[in-house]
């Protein structure tokens, strides 16, 4: 392996690792190296990703020059690079709100990768058509196109969150007895190939599905050991997402005190974690539910 490669392999295992300050280091010094080696392949998947760095953290026209860049030296003739470098363009366009025009390059990506044999980055490409597709049965069949080659290439590492994207897929087109088994499959791998993060979320997952299904025994076996998991990695958002879940089953079953209590508990939680500013849409549903039902008469 050239220094070249050894340098992209190294920013690659950082980018996994969500250190995207260090990736994008690793990926310039990788770009150097190649540039130096004439190495066209890493030079093109190096730029493309010092510009993904840049936009993962908001700052996408940072990135641009980057991705510029490495458009001038992509090339089909050569896989690795240009189906890096598609990835990393559609993301760009998907960020623009151009959502037709990214879906064109990632089914563009997903049909070159598989004539390639690429199937991890089919599985990617499959991913984000699954992401920008406007219509449920588009976003299913695409999420199911990205398990069948995770399948094919035996990539079990992807299979969790490919599962879990399905289920919420279901889940948000109301077809909640798919959805909670598709929450399980993603459930069986994340506990395979997965951190403690991924196998607490997934956990939870099981239970929210169970909730929405008015199976409320089955959902609180699974909730309730979740408190204590949250407690072990000290993690703050699935605290207050299994309390809120934990007082949407009390209100069901008429303990009006005990959910609304689990509820301030889930806001004052997600009030310290600003989730105003990450997830508007349910903090604000959430902070008008516990007003409403503060606000309420107590029953009798």
């Amino acid at each position: 392996m050239s220094d070249a490669s050894r340098l992209l392999a190294h920013a690659d295992d950082l980018f996994r690792k969500s250190d995207y300050d260090e990736a994008e280091v690793a990926y310039r010094e990788a770009a150097e190296a190649a540039e130096a080696a004439d190495d066209a392949t890493v030079l093109v998947e190096a730029l493309a990703q010092v510009a993904r760095c840049f936009s993962i953290r908001g700052l996408a026209d940072e990135g641009r020059p980057w991705l510029a860049r490495a458009a001038q030296r992509a090339d089909p003739s050569d896989p690795r690079g240009w189906s890096r470098f598609l990835g990393v363009r559609g993301r760009f366009e998907w960020q623009d709100g151009d959502n037709p025009t990214a879906r064109a390059t990632f089914e563009t990506m997903y049909a070159f990768c598989v004539e390639h044999g690429l199937h991890d980055r089919a599985i990617d490409a499959a991913h984000m058509v699954a992401i920008v597709a406007e219509s449920p049965e588009d976003q299913i069949a695409w999420a199911k196109k990205g398990i069948r080659e995770a399948e094919a290439g035996n990539i079990p590492r992807w299979l969790g969150p490919l599962w879990n994207n399905l289920a919420a897929t279901y889940e948000e087109s109301g077809d909640l007895d798919n959805a909670l088994a598709a929450y399980d499959r993603a459930r069986e791998y994340h506990h395979r190939y997965g951190t403690e993060r991924n196998k607490l979320v997934a956990d939870w997952a099981v239970g929210h599905a169970h909730r929405l299904l008015g199976h409320f025994e089955e959902a609180e076996r699974w909730l309730k050991p979740v408190l204590a998991w949250c407690d072990r990695l000290d993690e703050r958002e699935f605290l207050g997402r299994t309390l809120q879940e934990l007082g949407e089953i009390a209100l069901a079953q008429d303990d009006a005190a005990q959910g609304t209590a689990l509820l301030s508990r889930a806001l004052e939680l997600f009030e310290a974690l600003d989730m105003s500013s990450w997830d508007p849409t349910d903090f604000e549903a959430l902070r008008q539910r516990v007003r409403d039902l503060s606000a309420a008469p107590p029953t009798s």
